[in-house]
């Protein structure tokens, strides 16, 4: 029996998705990442709509999230996921530039797991990276249906 554990990464920056993909694939965390470049692509592949209405069922072990986003912002894509009782239990780990004391605030108390401030130096994202993976794809235990069984 094979698990899929997936890791949604949210993230509209280029580099900073290459470098987020790289430092998680070093690691083998996962059968699959997948990538969503702005909040209504995420949404979209969460409630299997539009691209991903053929996906797998299951929901993924993390979703890393970047808070500013084209179309669709990650406090937006927050809210709608905490309100939603099929989708509350998924942890979302902002991972942001924000240091804004207001977007810290705001983002837990709409339910988010953690808040990560991307480090400006690549060697400190590639490990801030690494670290988050480890904990959510290794360490912690999922919430129910985030794993899908083949």
């Amino acid at each position: 029996m094979d698990t899929l554990k997936r890791i949604l990464l949210v993230e509209d920056d280029p580099n900073d998705t290459e470098l987020t993909l790289a430092a998680l694939e070093e690691y083998n965390l996962t059968n699959e990442i997948v990538v969503a470049r702005d909040g209504v692509e995420a949404l979209d592949y969460l409630y299997r709509r539009g691209a991903f209405a053929q996906r797998p069922a299951g929901h993924p072990i993390v979703i890393m999230l970047d808070l500013k986003l084209p179309k669709l912002d990650g406090v937006q894509v927050l809210q709608q996921l905490k309100r939603d009782e099929a989708m509350r239990l998924i942890p979302v780990v902002i991972l942001t530039s924000s240091r804004e004391s207001q977007d810290l605030e705001e983002c837990y108390k709409l339910g988010a797991n953690a808040y990560v401030v991307k480090p400006v130096r690549f060697s400190e994202f590639i490990e801030a990276v690494k670290q988050i993976g480890i904990f959510w794809a290794l360490i912690n235990e999922p919430p129910p249906g985030s794993i899908k069984t083949t």
